[in-house]
């Protein structure tokens, strides 16, 4: 199959993308088949390869939008298909995808807002671990060159944002904020003598910072750091396990932050089993929810540890991920679950308001995210476990996990976090095609356009020269990624439009000549 941007009255040829060495003259390419059945492979992109998934639960009472995932690898564990950024509907089927290579990789991708315009938002970058068994830097941590990107509707980068201080934009949270500013977590190693805490003399205490960015002027408005404000001591994370990790101890573990309603910030510290409240203006914590120095008592089945994610509900309410596994020498301290708190400020207690447990139970000892979907619907990506659910608000117990669990899906691939947003994509480039010809008059076009939320059909065109085009099949309706078409026309030259929901032609295609492939 070869493709053909434009054709002038005085020549057919046009320009192949598929043959490196077109000379002008029509030829036909093959496309690589990738032989397994958890890869997607597609005959009109056939440089896409994105994981296949199985969708376990699917009830009524979904909320509406689109799941974004970001597989990717370990050194000692292979991705299925290829890594990068991926957006799937409920089905499971891709709706965008951009791969990355190996070692490169994505987190935290979702979408936002900027300016008032839905943008798509990631981290980049290389991972500790990925480019060998043995790396220079601790498992998992990110390598310095890290950025975030910003990325409009068209599936263009409009912003590069990178750390300041010299720190290391950190996979872990990347939010805009109402007033459009970039606020994000960041790493620094800081030489130390750990001897104090059990922990080798001269090492190193990751340190984290939490950075906030004007996009436009690349102007750094606000910077707090953990070790400015947190005593290492009470870290549930023994310094001694430097020894093990280069002589870098990792004693905070910072994995979100959000704004509150007022000038405060959230935050998670996984590895302090604490969530804090800090006064932005200030820079002091206001309370410490957890841990070894919590301000507040816990209710029965309101206690969390090795926790992620944490975000401010409605009133009083705050919700987190518990993990609840695994330190590096000690089993599991629960079951993993969603868990929703209500804080009472005035006897500074935290009881269980609502909990989401997987069915069948999840011991998740890293990673993972719960977010709330417009309809009070609560979204959960379980980390290093392949799953994402999505349950009614209303929850259920640790006994009766099947309670309001609504959506269940199960990939190949791990993701470390995983949303479900409402998304519009509306790409530049023209729609995909391929043809494979059956017989003499029957051919089947295959059409797919990467990004494109707003394709309802497809129409087909063919003719016996590039200038004799007519319609051949009206319009096909979209089924998942890539429709296939069967078309009772000799051709041999066809092109395809893409078709809004109205029937409006919205993308045309490139103009190809068919061969068997």
């Amino acid at each position: 199959m070869c493709n053909f941007d434009e054709f002038s009255p005085a020549s057919t040829a046009g320009t192949n993308d598929c043959c490196p060495e077109n000379t002008g003259s029509i030829n036909c390419c093959s496309y690589e088949k990738v032989s397994s059945s958890q890869v997607w492979d597609f005959a009109s992109a056939p440089h896409l390869h994105p994981m296949k998934v199985t969708v376990n639960v699917n009830k009524p009472g979904t909320a509406p939008g689109f799941i974004f995932v970001a597989p990717y690898e370990y050194y000692s564990t292979p991705t299925v298909g290829q890594t990068g950024s991926l957006i799937m509907d409920q089905a499971g089927n891709p709706v965008w995808f951009r791969p990355s290579d190996k070692y490169t990789q994505n987190r935290d991708f979702k979408a936002q807002s900027y300016y008032g315009h839905p943008v798509l938002t990631l981290w980049q970058g290389t991972i500790a671990g990925t480019l060998s068994a043995h790396p220079d830097l601790p498992q998992g941590e990110p390598l310095p060159g890290a950025y975030f990107q910003i990325i409009n509707q068209h599936y263009q980068v409009i912003r590069t944002i990178t750390a300041k201080k010299g720190y290391t934009a950190d996979n872990h949270e990347f939010i805009i904020t109402k007033r459009n500013t970039a606020l994000f977590l960041a790493i620094k190693h800081v030489p130390a003598d750990l001897s104090p805490f059990g922990g080798p003399r001269e090492g190193y205490i990751r340190n984290y910072s939490i950075q906030e960015i004007n996009p436009e002027t690349n102007e750094l408005v606000f910077f707090w750091d953990a070790l400015s404000h947190v005593n290492p001591g009470y870290s549930n994370v023994p310094a001694s396990s430097a020894m093990e990790s280069h002589n870098i101890w990792d004693p905070f573990h910072l994995n979100s932050v959000e704004e509150g309603p007022d000038t405060t910030l959230l935050i998670s510290m996984r590895d302090m089993w604490g969530i804090y409240n800090i006064d932005k203006r200030t820079g002091n914590i206001i309370w410490q929810l957890g841990g070894k120095q919590s301000d507040f008592t816990f209710d029965s089945n309101a206690t969390f540890s090795w926790q992620h994610h944490a975000r401010y509900r409605s009133g009083t309410k705050i919700s987190l991920f518990n993990n609840a596994c695994c330190g590096a020498t000690t089993p599991p301290e629960g079951t993993s679950h969603g868990l929703i708190l209500q804080l009472d400020y005035t006897n500074m207690t935290a009881k269980e308001c609502q909990s989401y447990y997987h069915d069948p139970a999840l011991y998740v000892d890293h990673q993972g995210n719960m977010q709330q979907l417009p309809n009070e619907n609560q979204f959960i990506g379980w980390g290093v476990k392949p799953f994402l659910s999505e349950f009614k608000y209303a929850g259920n117990t640790k006994n009766n996990p099947s309670l309001n669990l609504i959506y269940d899906m199960q990939m190949p691939n791990h993701t470390y976090r995983a949303f479900k947003n409402e998304w519009v994509g509306l790409p530049l480039h023209p729609p995909d095609i391929a043809v494979e010809t059956i017989r003499k008059d029957k051919s089947i076009v295959f059409a797919s356009w990467n990004g494109s939320t707003e394709t309802a059909a497809w129409q087909v065109l063919a003719g016996s020269t590039p200038y004799t085009m007519s319609v051949a099949v009206s319009t096909t309706p979209r089924t998942g990624f890539e429709t296939a078409i069967p078309i009772y026309a000799a051709g041999p030259y066809f092109l395809v439009h893409a078709l809004d929901s109205r029937g409006r032609v919205i993308g045309r295609s490139r103009m190809v000549y068919p061969c068997n492939i």
